[in-house]
């Protein structure tokens, strides 16, 4: 991971660079010397080696939605409730212990979640003290949330799937306060629950403990952006720009702006309400690095541009968002 690299480095010299042409696009060719603190590096490794797991099934979770929508019907059927497993004490540790991972292994690539319940719930009770069948049974349930939500039930049909998420990672966070996947999950349980103050929170934490952790990175973007935009609406500027500067930090890499894309724009609009057009276009710009063809940034600039009398400047962004289709920069031209 580059980010994970990049956070190790403590210092570098530009040995070359240089600046292109090509198409009216800039390219940039920078080359330099870095040193590395070995230390960090490793453990920022050792770090990202462990959550990888986590995050990969993360992801086929978020993949599952799409296509598991019918299940939601027929795990309604099931009895809720963690059914109990009856153990033979003898040699029960290693015993269990065992049978408790290979049963999270399986879960982790099932498809069918009210399978994936009933064996982490498995695990959960052969593993009392395992924070793993804890966090994929808490996952399952706000993705089964996921899925009643986005079918438009009745709030009270989710609920319980929350509920019962919320005591997972609390449960989680009981055995391991610093495990970030439980704090993560907890920011999750909180959003759902419309508690913003408390999700960022636990985002915050987590990027405490792990500052590499991308997925609270992207759930704070988010909650920033909103909460700024509700202070927007109140006219009140200079808090919605101080809550946008926290999900904006300048050392943050480029590879960031696509998922800042929101925050930029609406930190745009803020600068030019208080009467700061160089910052303003600098937001859009950063946007316009990234995505060239992002038309509300192409407008936003062109009539900030024209606002400070930089005609040339004006005209190449309306021309360029005319390309793009927008019959508004079309209409500006001569």
């Amino acid at each position: 991971e580059i980010r994970t690299i990049t956070g190790a480095i403590i210092k570098t010299e530009v040995l070359e660079s240089r600046r292109t042409f090509a198409d009216n696009r800039p390219n940039l060719y920078v080359r330099i010397r870095a040193v590395v603190d070995l230390d960090s590096l490793r453990a920022a490794v050792r770090r990202w080696h462990t959550e990888q797991r986590f995050v990969e099934h993360y992801h086929r979770l978020q993949k599952e939605n799409a296509t598991l929508k019918t299940q939601l019907e027929t795990l309604r059927a099931f009895p809720t409730g963690v059914r109990t497993l009856t153990v033979d004490p003898v040699n029960r540790h290693d015993r269990t212990q065992a049978q408790a991972q290979a049963l999270i292994e399986k879960a982790m690539v099932l498809q069918d979640l009210s399978l994936k319940l009933e064996l982490t719930s498995q695990a959960a009770v052969l593993a009392p003290q395992s924070i793993d069948p804890l966090i994929l049974r808490g996952q399952t349930y706000l993705s089964l949330a996921s899925i009643a939500y986005s079918n438009k039930t009745n709030p009270r049909d989710y609920s319980e799937y929350v509920d019962n998420a919320r005591m997972d990672f609390d449960r989680a966070l009981l055995i391991d306060p610093q495990n970030t996947w439980a704090l993560l999950g907890k920011g999750d349980v909180a959003t759902w629950l419309n508690r913003p103050e408390e999700a960022v929170l636990s985002f915050e934490r987590t990027l405490e403990l792990a500052p590499f952790f991308d997925l609270a990175r992207l759930r704070l973007i988010t909650l920033y952006t909103a909460e700024a935009r509700k202070l927007v609406v109140l006219g009140q500027w200079t808090s919605a720009l101080s809550v946008l500067q926290k999900c904006l930090p300048p050392h943050l890499h480029d590879s960031w702006i696509p998922y800042q894309k929101e925050a930029y724009l609406l930190r745009s609009k803020i600068y030019q309400q208080l009467k700061q057009p160089i910052l303003a276009i600098a937001d859009l710009s950063a946007i316009l690095r990234i995505d060239p063809a992002e038309k509300r940034a192409l407008l936003a600039r062109a009539q900030l541009y024209q606002d400070e009398r930089q005609g040339e400047s004006a005209k190449n962004d309306f021309e360029r968002a005319c390309k793009l289709g927008s019959t508004l920069a079309c209409h500006q031209l001569p």
